[in-house]
């Protein structure tokens, strides 16, 4: 995933840009990866013969955090409540996540900013709570999980798994686990790879939508641009989800933007011309894209 999350828009100049990457599909096991790119024109990869240590601590209100480091001085920090990275900062220690100074970390309530993610419910697309449970639950460490389809393995990287409560299959009859990896790259890239398997005893299986809903830190939306949906149609939420195509080179904001983009490619950029930074976001197995400017 490059650097092109879903932020809610902050007062005066930390305008986040809330994009999230919903998934449709069919559970027997399926894999997404998303990697974010840091903006600025990153030296040459350092190798990275060693796993860095994670750093677990206590978060806010004494929730469970980790820390990945990575050599140059980049780094995120994801809480275990939610499977939420909640901060990623570039080797000049700056922020490239939004998180709101509303956010409540208190469970149940899910924490307003940085990466939630949304499953087995993305948006208000079914019968369960809005972004469904994922968001709102404990993740675990996943002290022994299987290879994970990356190429040359990160040296900074945690795996968490989530697994189904007796409650949640009250709401949502299907058993599965959910496992994540969160990596930094040694040019500071930001990747999260997921991978949903369907447990249930039955091997029936079951279906469902799926968002890393990423809140970018961006300057004010005039000075913002989206690449690389140029052609594609759209739902817009704000006209009860009525069928458009875009018309622009590029897409700018000038007021409230609620868009879900079908069909986008594996690349799509941010460019902030106040902040002189680009996100570039790089995907494999999430069709379809949602911009959202409040």
């Amino acid at each position: 995933m490059s650097s092109t999350p879903p932020t809610t828009m902050p007062p005066a100049s930390t305008a986040p840009a809330a994009v999230a990457v919903p998934a449709t599909a069919a559970a027997t096991t399926t894999t997404t990866t998303t990697t974010a790119t840091t903006p600025s024109g990153a030296g040459p990869a350092l190798t990275a013969p060693e796993r860095v240590p994670v750093e677990r601590s206590k978060g806010i209100n004494g929730l469970d955090k980790i820390v990945l480091r990575e050599v140059r001085g980049s780094s995120a920090e994801v809480y275990l409540y939610g499977g939420h990275v909640t901060s990623w900062k570039n080797d000049h220690g700056e922020e490239l996540l939004f998180l709101s100074s509303k956010a409540i970390f208190k469970p149940p309530k899910a924490i307003r900013g940085g990466i939630p993610i949304c499953f087995p419910q993305f948006s208000n697309l079914g019968s369960l709570e809005q972004h469904g449970f994922a968001r709102n639950r404990f993740w675990t460490i996943d002290t022994d999980p299987p290879p994970f389809p990356t190429g040359t393995p990160p040296k900074a990287f945690v795996d968490l798994i989530l697994k189904p409560t007796d409650e949640d299959l009250k709401i949502w009859s299907h058993s599965f686990e959910f496992r994540l990896r969160i990596s930094l790259s040694p040019a500071g890239d930001l990747m999260l790879t997921s991978r949903i398997r369907n447990t249930n005893s039955d091997g029936k299986p079951f279906t469902f939508t799926f968002a890393y809903h990423t809140y970018f830190s961006v300057s004010d939306i005039s000075e913002v641009r989206v690449e690389g949906l140029e052609t594609l149609d759209y739902l817009d939420n704000l006209q009860n989800k009525e069928r458009f195509t875009e018309q622009g080179d590029a897409i700018t904001f000038e007021s409230e933007v609620d868009k879900i983009y079908l069909g986008t490619p594996t690349k799509i950029a941010i460019l902030d011309h106040e902040k002189k930074r680009t996100f570039v976001l790089r995907k494999d197995g999430l069709p379809d894209a949602e911009f959202v400017f409040l």
